[in-house]
């Protein structure tokens, strides 16, 4: 039997037997207390395994209960994060909704980028959300600014794929993709720097703490959350969401 269980097992009977032959004894008490302390710190010490399965355990714990967390958060907040009006939306008539919450200037984002493009363009069924989560500053927010300012403009796609395209994205970089690409800009920048613009993209940030997203990429499918550039990892998730709305229909 380790030592700790050891310990733990014959501090009980121990504990007992010494309050029944001599009632509470403060001193006493101490001293068993510090001796118990200081077995259990020479064990940890010959043991420090120990300490690294604890670990473990924890954060195995504390990973379900995130999960559990973000499985409610993502049924709670599903009008937001898949339905608002205000976002950029891409193939809007799919039946499997994707959202991704991004930033311009996220290098994973942009790693990402192609992939996602890709996936859309060769699945119409996929309608894709582009959630502005601003966490690299002031060219993230022009940028993002700019997208939302020309989303009547009929170019969603081909602009978010321009903007990612770009190393060193700053506002005066976005102001040129998006020239380049026949958008007015003049009209993109007023609608962009409105209030209710200002009011989206401070909603988005709410939505993502409410999520505990730690980051960007994170994409949500249906009830499952994929934080990270894994797209593995959301393709899956896209599949199987078809397929259980192909066994359901």
């Amino acid at each position: 039997m380790p030592l700790l269980r050891r310990a733990a097992t014959l501090a009980v009977p121990l504990a007992l037997a010494g309050l029944t032959l001599a009632g509470c004894d403060k001193a006493s008490v101490g001293k068993e207390d510090k001796a118990f302390g200081e077995k259990v710190r020479a064990y940890l010490l010959a043991h420090p395994e120990v300490l690294v399965e604890a670990s473990q355990k924890l954060q195995e714990k504390q990973a379900q209960q995130q999960a559990v967390s973000a499985q409610k958060a993502l049924g709670q907040y599903r009008q937001a994060i898949e339905r608002d009006p205000r976002d950029v939306v891409i193939n809007p008539a799919g039946a499997i909704t994707v959202t991704e919450f991004f930033d311009y200037k996220c290098g994973y984002c942009r790693h990402a980028a192609p992939e996602i493009v890709d996936l859309v363009q060769k699945n119409p069924d996929i309608r894709f959300v582009l959630k502005d989560f601003v966490i690299f500053g002031h060219d993230s927010e022009a940028a993002a600014r700019l997208a939302l300012g020309a989303k009547d403009q009929g170019k969603g796609l081909e602009l978010y794929k321009a903007l990612m395209a770009e190393n060193a994205l700053d506002a005066a970089g976005a102001v040129r993709i998006a020239r380049g690409l026949g958008i007015d800009v003049d009209k993109a920048k007023a609608v962009g720097e409105s209030q209710a613009v200002t009011q989206h993209l401070a909603d988005n940030d709410t939505l993502a703490k409410a999520l505990a997203l730690q980051g960007t990429p994170a994409f949500v499918v249906g009830d499952t959350l994929v934080p990270g550039a894994d797209i593995n990892a959301l393709k899956l998730a896209i599949e199987q969401t078809r397929a259980s709305k192909a066994k359901a229909g």
